[in-house]
């Protein structure tokens, strides 16, 4: 990355990166477990999975909107840490319980991009109050950063590049499809990857400021 130009002289991050230098860098997927939860049972074991890790990636999916005025609710919700992904299929579950319990549980940080919107979606059909959530666009924004899309960002501070080929579409259907598992297990694991990447640079950065 050392020909990008525009780069900030205290982190040596690139502020922007385009279209073209992404497709560069080589695809990279979530190699670890993929569990699709469907019934409330299934949410117990995933919840002692996620409240033993530190970091965890989420995202949510819904179906995809193609006309002015439609509006589809949240159909999946997915959570990974480094070697799981649960993709939890909404529309089967009343009351997510335990995860909601995860997802209130200020010990274990949940990061993604456009994490606002996602919560308030979800909130709609599962009220929950969410703890130490913490946003990877504002992250990036605090070191310089432009273009903060997760695709951007797994660019910029993982040199890999992520499909977005499966995101329009039907996440409501039963059955999904491998490449709809892989694309929904990814976007929630790189959040994390980004998220631990990033971590440094904002040390390095406050440490700087506070001489």
């Amino acid at each position: 990355m050392s020909d990008r130009p525009e780069r900030d002289p205290d982190t040596g991050l690139p502020s922007r990166i385009s279209k073209d230098e992404i497709n560069q860098f080589p695809l990279v997927r979530f190699s670890g477990k993929i569990h699709v939860v469907r019934n409330q049972g299934e949410l117990g074991k995933a919840a002692q999975i996620l409240e033993g890790t530190d970091v965890v990636g989420f995202d949510i999916e819904s179906k995809p909107t193609f006309r002015k005025g439609e509006n589809h609710p949240v159909a999946l919700l997915q959570l990974a840490t480094s070697n799981h992904a649960f993709l939890i299929q909404l529309s089967p579950i009343d009351d997510l319980g335990p995860i909601r319990d995860f997802m209130e549980n200020e010990k274990v940080v949940k990061t993604g991009v456009a994490l606002r919107d996602d919560i308030k979606k979800l909130s709609e059909k599962h009220p929950f109050e969410p703890k130490s959530f913490i946003e990877l666009d504002a992250m990036a924004s605090k070191l310089s950063i432009v273009t903060t899309g997760l695709r951007s960002l797994s660019a910029i501070f993982l040199d890999r590049r992520i499909s977005k080929g499966a995101q329009l579409s039907n996440w409501e259907r039963r059955n999904l499809t491998p490449s709809q598992l892989n694309y929904a297990a990814t976007d929630a694991w790189i959040s994390r990857e980004i998220y631990l990447a990033m971590k440094p640079y904002l040390k390095k950065l406050e440490e700087k400021e506070s001489e």
